[in-house]
């Protein structure tokens, strides 16, 4: 079995572990399930604070139990909103953000990111992210609204300044039925 590449959501977790700290204040600006907003509330500490966004009751209720189990809950500010109005709640720099887009794992379809939104809160998320901070996104290019949300990301990412922010894409090329995609984004000092 392969360690390191065979999953773009495993290499999100591996990027977390290695960049989020103690103290740190960070955003998880899709908390889905609440698996990546139990992980940050873990690795931030007491000290730290996670921000987790999504437009969905059963999201926020399912990430709420989740913290509670886990004894992290006090770490959280969980806030049923879409991404795009984060700087609405967030009046301070961050040190991290992940975006898991698409749909809600076993939840209805229908509902899923959009790429207008998710734009707005991509530019909202660039400027709320500290000097040296880290922003990851996954997004999904499986379906249709995926595929366009994929498409105007790669498109506002390669027009940033390479002097303010350094941007990868991970994308497997040999894999069928178009697999998730990462990019990852540092903001430059």
């Amino acid at each position: 079995m392969y360690k390191y590449f065979n999953n773009v959501t495993k290499i999100a977790k591996e990027l977390m572990v290695k960049t989020v700290q103690k103290g740190n204040i960070v955003v998880d600006a899709t908390v889905g399930n609440g698996h990546d907003t139990l992980l940050l509330a873990n690795l931030v500490g007491g000290n730290g604070k996670v921000y987790g966004f999504d437009i969905q009751d059963s999201a926020i209720e399912n990430t709420r139990l989740k913290l509670v189990q886990n004894h992290v809950y006090e770490r959280v500010i969980l806030i049923k909103d879409s991404h795009e109005s984060m700087d609405k709640y967030i009046l301070e720099k961050v040190d991290f953000i992940i975006f898991n887009l698409g749909y809600l794992p076993g939840g209805n379809h229908e509902i899923n990111t959009k790429a207008e939104t998710t734009i707005a809160a991509l530019e909202k998320s660039l400027e709320l992210l500290k000097e040296n901070g880290l922003l990851l996104v996954t997004t999904y290019p499986g379906h249709r609204d995926g595929k366009i949300e994929d498409e105007y990301i790669k498109k506002t990412f390669s027009r940033l300044d390479q002097k303010k922010f350094n941007i990868l894409k991970f994308e497997f090329i040999n894999q069928i039925n178009n697999p998730p995609i990462l990019y990852g984004v540092e903001k430059n000092n």
